[in-house]
């Protein structure tokens, strides 16, 4: 059975395919981008990746 590790990151607008492509280059998969607790134009990026 695969177990997995869960991060979660800020999402900056003006960046946002940058920090994923990072993200991704180190194994996480994007799971879901909320609105962040502040309103307005945050976001809050939830990742996993299977642990090694």
């Amino acid at each position: 059975m695969t177990k997995w590790e869960y991060a979660t990151a800020p999402l900056l607008i003006h960046a946002t395919k940058q920090i994923l492509d990072n993200w991704g280059q180190d194994g996480w998969e994007l799971v879901q981008v909320v609105p962040g607790p502040q309103g307005g134009d945050s976001l809050v990026a939830y990742f996993k990746r299977p642990l090694a």
